[in-house]
């Protein structure tokens, strides 16, 4: 029997080869409305510090996380500069290196960009940043859009476990993270308010950030 209010903690074996145990929880939310707002506002001044303004700054959220996270960093240069920043979103399904070895087809959503990104300073947002593997995907279509000048990432939450090196120039949050977690990042999505929520273990097969 056990003790009163001791919570049941369930582990299950990682792959063979692999000391890394995965553990099996509640969700919880580790960022509320109002921390993401402080984790926003606290980037967008730190683009803003970095590049000596936004002159020459652009944002293209990776869709389908960094979209809504693009749209608030929008508004909120646009507040502290009192000048224009254009924002675009992209998709880079077609650019993953794992794209044909996931076991559903991928949804391709449409990318919109209707300002050029040659020799501009594109800072690329996304939610989660993980393996790297989305990043450098962005990377390559932008490339084939033009030069940048300069590519930047942001990103609300660095959970780890990068398999590429690749590292974010503005986070919002580290958090420590099983690989085998799921962060679920919620921005403009419901009525209940914004927040990030650490979930239990996802499919095996969902593409990884």
């Amino acid at each position: 029997m056990r003790a009163p209010g001791r919570r049941r903690r369930m582990l299950c074996a990682a792959a063979p080869g692999s000391r890394e145990l995965i553990m099996v929880k509640k969700k919880k939310v580790i960022l509320d409305n109002p921390a993401i707002d402080r984790a926003l506002k606290r980037i967008a001044h730190e683009i803003v510090e970095k590049n000596t303004g936004v002159a020459d700054v652009v944002l293209v959220g990776i869709r389908t996380g960094g979209d809504g996270i693009a749209h608030r960093l929008k508004s909120l240069l646009e507040q502290i500069e009192g000048s224009e920043v254009p924002c675009g979103y992209m998709d880079i399904t077609m650019y993953r290196d794992d794209i044909f070895h996931a076991k559903t087809v991928p949804e391709v959503h449409k990318t919109v960009i209707d300002f050029p990104v040659k020799n501009k300073i594109v800072v690329v947002v996304d939610d989660v940043l993980f393996t790297g593997r989305t990043m450098r995907a962005a990377m390559d279509a932008l490339m084939d859009l033009g030069r940048p000048r300069r590519i930047q990432l942001a990103v609300l939450i660095d959970r780890g476990h990068r398999e590429l090196p690749i590292r974010p120039d503005f986070v919002g949050r580290n958090i420590p993270t099983g690989r085998g977690d799921l962060v679920d990042v919620q921005v403009g999505e419901s009525a209940g308010g914004d927040k990030v929520v650490l979930a239990p273990r996802p499919d095996k097969d969902k593409l990884s950030k």
